[in-house]
This record gives C-alpha cells, sequence and structure tokens, in this order.
C-alpha cells in the first residue's frame, strides 16, 4: 500500500451546480443546541488559541486552532453530537420542541416519569461511545456501547467507566454500526450513530446539528472574522458535513475554503471525490490506523452531499500526517500554547504543515490559494483519550513523521 499523502482538488459538475440543502444547518437551527448545550451542568466553551509563531513558519497571516480536549472533561467533542440528538429524541417521544426542555427540565422526575425508561445503543472506537455514556448517565438512563476490533482498552475502560454495558467485538466498525442496529431492533433500544442509511436520517442529522455549538463557540471567538480556510478531520463525515453546511449556509460564496483529512486506509470521502461520480463509495477491511476516531469506511449520506458539493479539497492521510501533528503542537514554538492533541485531532494540523512546507505540494498550495494572506481555523477534535498512545507517539517516537513528505 502506498503511504504518501494524496490531495485531491473538488471541481466537479457537482460543485458547479449543488443541491445538498443547507436549512438544517442555518444560524436559528444550530442555536438551539447551543441553548440546549449551554443548559447543561459543567458547560464552558472550549478554548481557542492562536498560534503566531507556527503561522510565522509556515507562512500564513494566522492560525487559530479550537482545542475540544476540555470539553464536559470528556477529552473530545463527540459528546456535544450524542447529547444533542439523544435530548431531541426525547424531546420527539414527549411531543415538545428542545427548546422546551433544557437540561434540568429533561432530567426532572416528571420528565422521567412521563419517559419512563431508554437505553441507548451505539457504535464506536472511543469518543462517541463515552459522550453517549456520558449522557445517558446524566440523564439516569441506560447504554449500551459496541467497538469495533482493535479499540483500545483504554478507551473501552473509559466508557465502562461512564456506566455503559461496552464490549470489542470482532468486527469493522462499520460492521458493527449493522450489528448494533440489528440488537437495537431486537431489544427495542434507541440507535444513536452519526452514520445515516435510508430510513435512519433523523439522529444523524441531530448529531450533526449539536456538533454546531463548537462552529458557533470559534467564530464567536474569533469575533466573526470569517477564516479564508477551514481545515477538518472526517471519519463518516458528520463533522466535517456540519463544518461545510454551516459555513455555506452562514457566508454563502464568500465561505471559507474547506479542506477535508482523512485517514489514509478509511478514505471513503476522498475515493468518492476522487470518483467524480456523486455517490459515496465505502472502504472495507479492518480499518487500522493509529488515528481510530477516523477509522470509518462508509460514509454518513447527509455529510457526503454537502462536500461533495461544496467543499474545496479532500486529503488521503497516512499515519504519519497525524503524529506529527501531534508532535508539533505538543512541542510547540516559543510563545506559542502547549496543546495536547489526540492522534485524529492533530491529523489537520499536521495536514497544514505538509502542505505549506513540502515542496511536492507548491501546486496544491497555490490551487487552494494557501499563503501570506491565509486566515486558518484547524479544530483538535480530541486531547490524549489515549494516554498511553500518547506518550508512545509523542515521547517514544512510535510512527515516525517528519522525513515521510
Amino acid at each position: 500500500m502506498q503511504d504518501k499523502l494524496q490531495f485531491f482538488i473538488n471541481q466537479t459538475s457537482f460543485t458547479e451546480r449543488p443541491s445538498a440543502p443547507l436549512a438544517p444547518f442555518q444560524y436559528q437551527e444550530l442555536i438551539k443546541a447551543l441553548n440546549f448545550h449551554r443548559s447543561i451542568p459543567g458547560y464552558a466553551p472550549t478554548p481557542l488559541y492562536s498560534l503566531p509563531a507556527l503561522s510565522q513558519k509556515l507562512g500564513i497571516k494566522s492560525l487559530c486552532l479550537k482545542d475540544e480536549s476540555q470539553r464536559f472533561g470528556l477529552k473530545a467533542f463527540k459528546v456535544l453530537g450524542g447529547a444533542y440528538a439523544m435530548a431531541c429524541h426525547i424531546a420527539d417521544i414527549l411531543g415538545k420542541d428542545i427548546s422546551e426542555l433544557p437540561f434540568d427540565v429533561m432530567t426532572s422526575d416528571e420528565t422521567r416519569k412521563a419517559l419512563k425508561e431508554v437505553t441507548f445503543a451505539t457504535t464506536t472506537d472511543g469518543n462517541h461511545g463515552r459522550g453517549v455514556a456520558w449522557m445517558a448517565r446524566q440523564l439516569k438512563q441506560k447504554s449500551v456501547v459496541y467497538m469495533p476490533k482493535g479499540s483500545s482498552a483504554e478507551r473501552l475502560a473509559a466508557i465502562r467507566g461512564e456506566g455503559a454495558t461496552a464490549e470489542i467485538v470482532d468486527m469493522n466498525y462499520d460492521d458493527a454500526v449493522r450489528m448494533t442496529a440489528e440488537q437495537a431492533e431486537k431489544y427495542g433500544w434507541v440507535v444513536v450513530q452519526d452514520t445515516a442509511w435510508e430510513g435512519y436520517e433523523k439522529i444523524p442529522l441531530w448529531i450533526m446539528q449539536g456538533y454546531g455549538s463548537l462552529m458557533l463557540e470559534a467564530l464567536d471567538q474569533i469575533h466573526q472574522v470569517c477564516p479564508t480556510h477551514v481545515f477538518v478531520q472526517a471519519g463518516v463525515g458528520s463533522f466535517a458535513g456540519m463544518v461545510q453546511g454551516m459555513l455555506t449556509a452562514t457566508y454563502g460564496e464568500n465561505r471559507p475554503k474547506v479542506i477535508v483529512a482523512e485517514a489514509l486506509i478509511a478514505d471513503c470521502l476522498y475515493r468518492s471525490a476522487v470518483s467524480k461520480k456523486g455517490e459515496a463509495i465505502a472502504v472495507g477491511g479492518d480499518l487500522q490506523t493509529v488515528m481510530a476516531g477516523l477509522a470509518c469506511g462508509e460514509a454518513n449520506s447527509i455529510g457526503w452531499d454537502l462536500l461533495r458539493d461544496y467543499a474545496t479539497g479532500f486529503a488521503s492521510c497516512p499515519d504519519f500526517v497525524a503524529t506529527h501533528g501531534m508532535r508539533i503542537l505538543g512541542n510547540p514554538l516559543p510563545g506559542d500554547p502547549h496543546i495536547i492533541s489526540g492522534e485524529s485531532g492533530a491529523v489537520t494540523t499536521g495536514l497544514l504543515s505538509i502542505l505549506m512546507q513540502s515542496p511536492a505540494m507548491a501546486e496544491t498550495r497555490k490551487q487552494l490559494g494557501l499563503d501570506q494572506n491565509s486566515r486558518v481555523l484547524v479544530i483538535s477534535t480530541e486531547g490524549d483519550t489515549d494516554p498511553q498512545r500518547y506518550l508512545d507517539i509523542v515521547w517514544d517516537g512510535e510512527i515516525p513523521s517528519f522525513n515521510k513528505y
């Protein structure tokens, strides 16, 4: 298998005649999620850092990083989507709008009596499942979590620590999703998955809207000064699709250029874009990558349509791109903040660094308009959610990064 970074500039007939709906990602929809999140005890906007020394080294005007390692003490952004979708599901059962059910009302004895018992089920590589388990515990409900083979024992323990029934199964992520859906139908559980498929779109859309709180915070923190480029990572593409949908709905033709970063071994969006056929292409196999949170081979149909129509570029990233980013952020230049970013969180920083410094990427830089006038936003979607793996990479040099590009 090749181990080189591959990049696709998205200039297809779908970008010329976009059709993906933007209404679900307008401000008036996403603010509902942010208002709900604000009602949860312990909510606080995660930090947005400026990295002036790194931006100077890379030859861009500015670089800002949204640090999700501090989200509700869970070290990852994923809880935003799962929690909001679970809340919307409860509101739906009770025949209410989510705006009528802030967290204290949703967890009241009166609401729980009307609701009765709910079991939420999901498949996860770690962060999403922990968020679902955490929210289920907050709601005093049950959760069942399945993890694909190769998942971290530390991440499994963290999910069980939130009160979930959880196990690692002998199948890849996408097969585990199908198995979870079958089990949920058998036992009457509610599936909370950000992978959308025919007949299962409502909860994935709620999850995507829940992720929108992150971007609303970020735009407020940069004082509504629109970045020129946003680098976003993708597994099934729910988060990346939300970012693209929100920015397009907000800024239209003046939106930032969105660059999507995927793990090479699970680059379903990249392959789908390269095909230029408009249909999502699945990637099979074991999907073993250091970027555990991105090890998903089948795209969310809602997210894919948005990215197909509006994204500027797609990158298929070998593991060294992520470890390169982890080391950059964990060993900052003088004056820049020290940021603990996990494997899936740091791939966007690693990709930006390679794009700006590799002679082989000069033409791609030019096509993307990345230069001394660029204002770049990256999102570190997780901290050290597997602390030992983080140390193995940043301290002990697992998966060399520098000489690969």
